[in-house]
């Protein structure tokens, strides 16, 4: 399953796109960042505590949890985007209870039937791998791994021992959506990374418009923009995927664009 991953990075610098599973009419949505021309979706997962992100994908979650979204019904959106978008990878992305509560085996297993391609979950460290990573990979699925701007040379071995997929700089250390990290300061960090490694590097946090994702993509291989998308479905709910469609295209035309600037 990982090679829907490695298809969709090398073709260039990838658009990954995030929304929150049940917030909103989610399989339009869906289909709104396919139409637009996202590479990559993370599908979040929606939890009561979710510590790295900000306010506008905790209200998120808020919504979804109070509309009744369960794990089950996580899964059935992944299998039935799968089955209507059977080459664009799927991400599940979120924190270690939902994952784990019935045993790894069983989360795994049901994230690969669903058709799902890697999952980053933010709050078991790499030292911790043995949590859900082997499950993982024994079913076909990427452990994607986050490094950050405090990620050193001591402990970037340890993130990316086992990891796989794709490796998401995380630009800013802090939450999500309120701030952006200077270009300098990733242009610097994509390089030590990609000097580390052969996994493609994507950079998020705080990316919100095709300029921002453009000057990233010239020097990452993906772009991951979440909060600005998730924005878009409080303000427009059922209406909302029209509205991500346009901006996922915008996002898409400037990072795609980067391909032929660096070619």
């Amino acid at each position: 399953m990982t090679d829907r991953l490695s298809s969709a990075f090398a073709k260039g610098p990838a658009l990954v796109t995030f929304i929150t599973a049940g917030d909103g009419p989610t399989p339009a949505i869906l289909d709104a960042l396919v139409a637009g021309g996202a590479d990559v979706i993370e599908l979040g997962m929606p939890f009561t505590d979710p510590m790295a992100d900000g306010p506008a994908i905790q209200a998120a979650n808020l919504r979804s949890l109070g509309a009744g979204t369960r794990t089950a019904d996580i899964f059935k959106i992944a299998k039935d985007f799968r089955a209507k978008h059977p080459t664009v990878p799927v991400v599940l992305m979120g924190y270690a209870n939902p994952m784990v509560t019935r045993g790894a085996e069983w989360f795994a297993k049901a994230a690969a039937d669903a058709g799902v391609d890697g999952v980053i979950c933010v709050d078991i460290p790499p030292e911790e791998d043995d949590a859900l990573g082997p499950q993982l990979r024994a079913a076909g699925i990427a452990p994607i791994r986050l490094a950050t701007p405090t990620t050193d040379a001591a402990r970037l071995p340890a993130v990316l021992d086992g990891s796989a997929g794709f490796l998401y700089y995380v630009s800013v250390a802090g939450i999500t959506g309120l701030q952006q990290a200077a270009q300098a300061s990733i242009e610097e960090a994509v390089a030590r990374l990609k000097a580390a490694t052969d996994l493609p590097v994507a950079v998020g946090f705080g990316v919100r418009t095709p300029e921002q994702a453009a000057a990233i993509a010239r020097v990452a291989d993906g772009v991951v923009v979440g909060s600005a998308l998730v924005e878009l479905v409080a303000k427009y709910g059922e209406q909302a995927p029209k509205y991500v469609q346009e901006l996922t295209a915008a996002l898409a035309g400037a990072v795609h664009s980067a391909r032929k600037v660096s070619a």
